[in-house]
């Protein structure tokens, strides 16, 4: 008879361990995921590192550009008259005074302008004297028709009082006293009435004179001008300065106003910077700038040294272009020496005060981070871990850290291309 073997304990418990290895698995699995350091690393050598220092230091707030010396004010030629360049008289490069003739030019239709004014002048000054002379005869006339007037009504006057005097002792009829009376006040009335044209006619023609006058003046005038304009056909320099510009040629047809060229005026310069638009609601005029040139100065025993010149923020032009915008500087101070229109000036621009402030010396990584953050050192210099951080001011040397990082403290400052999608970097 067969006999039934029991299990033993060790068998019985061998049944669930495919159960416990899986969940010793499924916790190791958690552990992992729970309490594991998962960042990317990248192995880099130090030697392609740039590596530098974190400070509590003064950070200068300014900005450097270059900036192009030109004269302190620009003229633009442009010829009020029209016409054909007869003679060029000053080339571009001379130096010319005020009032100085560049160009001649010649116009036709202005000579015909002028001979036709100055006819009609002469035609209304010959009208103006016929119509004098007419008023001179008509004034006459009308003296002495009033004269006989005058006269008549004294006789008719003396007539009736006469008649009066005869008709009150009956000496004459009734009949010659009535008519004697009737022609003295019919008299009278004409002369009343002929006194009163003649003082409107008066009137009229003085008005009329006047008019006439006025007329005759402003056709002077018109004359005068004329001839001005004729005055004009010479191009003249309205300042004394260089000629840096002349575009004509003989022959040619300039329009009124057509820009021909530009006068320089030297009598001082300023100078013309194109500034990032990152700095545009900063920069205001009234802010300082230097700029340092090498010159033949004495130094000890030498020569040579290096001389700081100052400048100042004249003009900030609000237009941006290409992510830059114009600033124009003048001088305060000394000039430098052999100044010349065109020479390149690199620039200091101070934004504000000097502050004590946490820095970092400038580098290829912002391109990458766009200053949002870095790579920090370990203690033992083994490892950089990647931190945020807060950039705030910057000038051409550091950056202003304004979070994330700590006076003391050790970044890279290199470029990231190689290795910006990883977290941590294992230095060799």
């Amino acid at each position: 008879m067969d006999r039934v073997i029991e299990k033993t304990k060790t068998q019985k418990l061998m049944k669930y361990w495919p159960h416990l290895a899986g969940g010793i698995a499924l916790l190791v699995v958690v552990g992992w995921v729970v309490f594991g350091n998962h960042a990317s690393t990248l192995r880099v050598s130090k030697d392609e590192l740039t590596i530098s220092e974190v400070k509590q230091a003064e950070f200068k707030d300014y900005v450097r550009t270059n900036g192009q010396v030109l004269p302190i004010q620009v003229v633009q030629i442009s010829p009020e008259e029209g016409g054909i360049v007869m003679e060029k008289v000053v080339e571009e490069g001379s130096h010319v005074k005020k009032g100085d003739v560049i160009v001649r030019l010649s116009n036709s239709n202005l000579d015909l302008q002028i001979l036709n004014a100055e006819a009609e002048l002469a035609e209304k000054q010959n009208l103006l004297r016929n119509t004098q002379v007419a008023m001179q005869q008509d004034r006459l006339n009308n003296q002495t028709e009033q004269a006989q007037l005058d006269m008549d009504t004294q006789r008719k006057q003396r007539t009736f009082e006469q008649n009066k005097r005869l008709y009150g002792e009956k000496l004459i009829s009734k009949e010659d006293y009535l008519q004697s009376q009737e022609d003295y006040q019919l008299s009278a009335k004409k002369r009343s009435l002929v006194s009163k044209r003649l003082k409107q006619d008066s009137i009229y023609r003085t008005v009329q004179m006047d008019q006439m006058e006025d007329n005759l003046q402003n056709m002077r005038r018109n004359v005068v001008l004329v001839r001005q304009r004729k005055d004009k056909l010479e191009v003249r320099s309205a300042i004394d300065g260089e000629l840096g510009l002349l575009d004509v040629e003989l022959g040619q047809s300039i329009s009124p106003g057509q820009k021909i060229g530009q006068l320089n005026d030297l009598s001082d310069y300023k100078v013309q910077a194109s500034i990032d638009e990152h700095y545009i609601d900063r920069v205001r005029q009234g802010l300082t700038a230097t700029f340092t040139r090498g010159e033949r100065l004495r130094v000890g025993d030498g020569t040579s040294g290096i001389k700081q010149y100052q400048l100042q923020v004249r003009k900030v032009y609000p237009e941006v272009r290409e992510g830059k915008f114009r600033c124009d500087f003048i001088f305060k101070g000394e000039r430098p020496e052999n100044i010349r229109t065109g020479q390149t000036y690199y620039i200091d621009l101070e934004l504000g005060q000097p502050e004590q402030a946490i820095i970092i010396p400038r580098g290829t990584f912002f391109q990458t981070t766009g200053g949002q953050w870095i790579f920090v050192l370990s203690q033992d210099g083994s490892k950089a871990y990647r931190r945020n951080i807060r950039i705030g001011r910057q000038n051409p040397q550091h950056y202003e850290i304004l979070e994330g990082l700590e006076p003391g403290e050790r970044v890279v400052t290199s470029g990231y291309e190689a290795f910006k999608d990883n977290e941590v970097l294992i230095i060799k």
